[in-house]
């Protein structure tokens, strides 16, 4: 069993962290992870600096530029991470652009999570027949949850469809925006939320985009087995460095 669906058994709600890999400078990758688990984090989300993130907002974005400026690619994010398994052990995934993915060679990028340990892929332009068709069987050859996103857009048979695909969790994405341009949830979010647990689905959701404190870390996971957060920590970790990653989680289980 794939570590990501063993963290979905467990009883409480789950916290994922995205932070994007390089910043706020190159060698910052592996201590953002270790203190993230230290301090209790379930999962992490290591985004992969693209240059083009159209689903990001400005706050990732710029992340994703200054990681870039900083020099990171895929080659050197894959030898920071060579030896991540020895001392962190919850579930590591990698979010990015199918583009660079596709440049490396998709086989090649999968071998080499399997490798180092990564647990999964999120892909935000993927698309699913795309997946099923040409890349399923190499995930599934190199242990890899894909992990899909649905959006409150996204209709019931499409939804079905993506369940069906999934073998780990959904991400449900909050709103139609990108990410972190929201504080808290409105009336829309909530019949997306109440619209989804309707449909009973066989894999737990994630719910992203607009989480950055306790509150609407209760609001999102009433509703979802967890919620990822990504601007709010990259503020914090612009305004206080790697060192003090606690208070942001305490803050955030609180």
């Amino acid at each position: 069993m794939n570590s990501i669906q063993r963290k979905l058994q467990a009883d409480q709600k789950l916290l994922s962290i995205y932070f994007t890999a390089g910043y706020p400078k190159l060698n910052d990758t592996v201590q953002i992870i270790q203190d993230l688990e230290k301090n209790g984090v379930d999962m992490i989300e290591i985004g992969l600096p693209f240059s083009d993130p159209l689903a990001d907002g400005p706050t990732i974005q710029e992340s994703s530029t200054t990681a870039l400026k900083n020099g990171m690619t895929t080659e050197i994010l894959f030898d920071q991470l060579k030896d991540i398994r020895k001392s962190v052990s919850i579930p590591l995934i990698i979010m990015g652009y199918f583009n660079p993915m596709f440049q490396y060679g998709m086989e090649t990028f999968c071998k080499k999570c399997e490798e180092i340990g990564i647990n999964g892929l999120i892909i935000p332009d993927l698309p699913l027949d795309v997946y099923q068709e040409d890349y399923e069987s190499i995930f599934k050859k190199h242990g890899l949850l894909n992990v899909f996103l649905i959006t409150p857009q996204t209709s019931d048979a499409r939804i079905r469809q993506i369940d069906e695909a999934s073998d780990g969790f959904i991400y449900m994405v909050s709103s139609a925006s990108t990410t972190g341009t929201k504080e808290g949830f409105g009336s829309e979010q909530q019949e997306y939320f109440n619209r989804i647990a309707s449909l009973k689905l066989k894999n737990p959701q994630i719910v992203g985009f607009g989480i950055s404190n306790s509150d609407t870390f209760k609001q999102a996971t009433s509703h979802a087995k967890g919620a990822i957060i990504g601007s709010a920590f990259i503020k914090h970790v612009s305004k206080n460095g790697v060192t003090k990653l606690d208070s942001f989680v305490k803050g955030i289980r609180a």
